[in-house]
């Protein structure tokens, strides 16, 4: 289903679920390249923008979290973009979806536009989808905040659980932003012209937000590295810890368990086995051996 807003002589379609109607609609309208289409038609298109004479289409990726508020998922803004249009199509980012939404809402209250051309559309379009997504990487940076205070609780499943995650929402940001700094560059560098006068200054802004949310990412990838080769060392010296104490353990009770072996033996000719006190030296001398095994461990401080 095709919704239209009309802005004075501006124009926004937006085609959330596109029929083949809707495609031959817009090939006999507009004259769309055809691969442009079939890019509409499928999903998981690589990020570009495609320049025509009398129009461009764009495709972009941008980061919203599921349903459970844990994992990051792409969603794709595909736009066809001219000089007195604006067409939004296939399942977009929400940010688009509620951007038209209110569009038809101001619209039916018949109040005005302060945007008249498609290229100030455009950049609002991006402006939003780049707030939100900064937002978004605003949260991830939280969760890392909370991982670093966490990493010292003793809680290990929580915190490796909390790693992995993490871990893997910031790989699918970094392959999801690197591919699209080249086509952000087309903006500033002027290889897209756009059909307004005086838009540089705003290219600029678009490519500024861009930048810093790429730097975001950088960095939290850099973080999230460390935060994890800190609990990987923290967990490994626990181990070594804890595998120290029970070799300890095991070489105090190896003499004693040779003398309890000896003793235990049943020859009736050892000259201790008579002695109505020898249960009593037995013991005192594994007292002795053990406590002198201890003191000689502290001297060596392995304990």
């Amino acid at each position: 289903m095709i919704e239209t807003i009309k802005i004075g002589r501006l124009k926004w379609q937006h085609i959330n679920s596109p029929s083949e109607e809707d495609f031959i609609y817009l090939d006999y309208t507009y004259h769309f390249h055809r691969l442009d289409l079939e890019d509409c038609r499928q999903t998981n298109q690589r990020s570009k923008i495609d320049i025509y004479d009398d129009y461009y289409f764009v495709i972009l990726h941008f980061p919203v979290f599921d349903k459970q508020n844990r994992f990051v998922k792409t969603r794709e803004a595909k736009i066809f973009w001219g000089e007195d249009y604006i067409i939004t199509v296939g399942k977009s980012h929400w940010v688009v979806d509620k951007m038209f939404e209110e569009a038809l809402e101001q619209d039916e209250r018949s109040e005005d536009f302060e945007i008249g051309t498609s290229d100030a559309l455009l950049y609002a379009i991006l402006e939003r989808l780049m707030n939100e997504t900064i937002y978004l990487l605003r949260k991830v940076g939280l969760e890392l905040e909370f991982i670093n205070r966490e990493l010292f609780s003793g809680r290990a499943e929580r915190t490796i659980e909390r790693l992995s995650v993490t871990r893997k929402n910031i790989i699918l940001l970094n392959t999801m932003l690197k591919p699209q700094l080249r086509v952000m560059n087309k903006f500033e560098s002027g290889v897209v012209k756009g059909f307004a006068d005086n838009m540089e200054d705003y290219w600029g802004n678009i490519l500024d937000y861009y930048n810093r949310m790429w730097d975001m990412t950088e960095d939290y990838g850099e973080l999230i590295e460390g935060l994890s080769t800190t609990f990987d060392s923290m967990q490994t010296n626990k181990t070594n810890q804890i595998m120290k104490t029970l070799t300890l353990i095991s070489s105090i009770i190896l003499p004693l368990t040779f003398i309890t072996g000896i003793y235990g033996m049943n020859y009736e000719n050892m000259s201790i086995s008579n002695n109505p006190f020898a249960f009593w030296i037995i013991v005192c001398t594994m007292v002795l051996i053990g406590a002198a095994m201890l003191i000689y461990f502290r001297s060596k401080k392995w304990l």
